[in-house]
């Protein structure tokens, strides 16, 4: 169970994680990146993001870019957050693949 602390925390650095990467992806044309939910830890160290990425065939790839780039994103993020927050967390990056199990659930109750 998240304090409000670290929902308020979360909600901020999901807005600001999605600019950073909506300016990001507007050079590679086809890709679409949402991040869907920030989750912290209760002593505000690690951050989990869970990113949502069409087309899901390259998540693989875009998420392994995105961890590898993952320094010079906590850098922008501190960039825009000094002011909010005293430590910017350590962020780790994971798929959300919700919509393609929605996707696969309406399939199976099509059929």
């Amino acid at each position: 169970m998240d304090t409000t602390r670290q929902n308020k925390v979360g909600r901020l650095i999901q807005k600001e994680l999605s600019e950073i990467f909506m300016a990001e992806t507007r050079r590679m044309q086809g890709v679409l990146l949402t991040v869907t939910a920030c989750r912290i830890s209760p002593d505000m160290s690690i951050c989990r993001v869970y990113l949502s990425i069409f087309p899901s065939e390259r998540a693989e790839e875009i998420i392994g870019n995105i961890t590898a780039n993952q320094k010079q994103v906590r850098f922008e993020l501190g960039n825009r957050m000094r002011h909010q927050l005293r430590i910017i967390p350590e962020l780790k990056f994971f798929i959300d693949d919700s919509l393609d199990y929605a996707q696969h659930i309406d399939e199976l109750l099509s059929k």
